[in-house]
């Protein structure tokens, strides 16, 4: 068991760092089998922010019980924005991402990792980065089908989205992530209770 010295010494070890880097694939992986069904079909796409805040949370979970030091949450929302930039995704779901990551390591931080409540909001932080992108197709969409198209996103994609969006979907997609971010977040609770119990978490 982990003596309460471990979680009051300030920075993170080289230990934190590849527990972070580790942890950071992992909640990628979850990311992408979630949002994999989703993502490649124009009609199914804006539900992407959903399945990818399906599998998450006890990902994030165990990394805050493992690492509740500040600056894990925050590492692993920059990372998976950088990714997703490099991989040629529009640059508000890329920004989403890393504000989501900061936003949620600064309110888990706020409780010192210590509160199941302020860990589930951290989760619906990052998991709200991918919304991002449909907040932007939404405002703008034609600037929107633009900055993907001069990305290599196929025309004929854009054009079946922009066909299938409904106003009502931006309000389903935000609500959406929340609720299925907060579900994944409490089984990630429940499957990894013994493991807060050890790390001095509370409800």
């Amino acid at each position: 068991m982990r003596s309460q010295s471990y979680y009051n010494r300030k920075g993170l070890t080289v230990k934190d760092l590849v527990t972070t880097g580790i942890f950071t694939a992992l909640f990628f992986v979850t990311m992408l089998v979630g949002g994999i069904v989703f993502a490649p079909n124009p009609v199914l796409t804006f539900y992407m922010p959903l399945g990818s805040a399906l599998l998450g949370g006890p990902v994030l979970m165990l990394l805050i019980a493992k690492v509740p030091k500040r600056g894990p949450i925050a590492i692993v929302g920059i990372l998976c924005g950088v990714i997703w930039f490099a991989t040629g995704m529009h640059w508000a779901m890329d920004l989403g991402y890393i504000i989501g990551g900061i936003a949620g390591d600064l309110i888990a931080g706020s409780k010192n990792y210590k509160s199941k409540v302020f860990n589930v909001l951290a989760y619906i932080c990052i998991s709200l980065g991918a919304t991002g992108t449909y907040i932007c197709y939404f405002a703008d969409k034609k600037a929107w089908s633009q900055y993907m198209l001069n990305g290599g996103t196929a025309k004929s994609y854009i054009d079946t989205m922009n066909s299938a969006a409904q106003n009502w979907m931006l309000a389903v997609i935000l609500g959406g992530t929340i609720l299925v971010a907060a579900f994944s977040a409490i089984i990630g609770l429940k499957l990894l209770k013994k493991q807060f119990e050890k790390a001095g978490i509370t409800a």
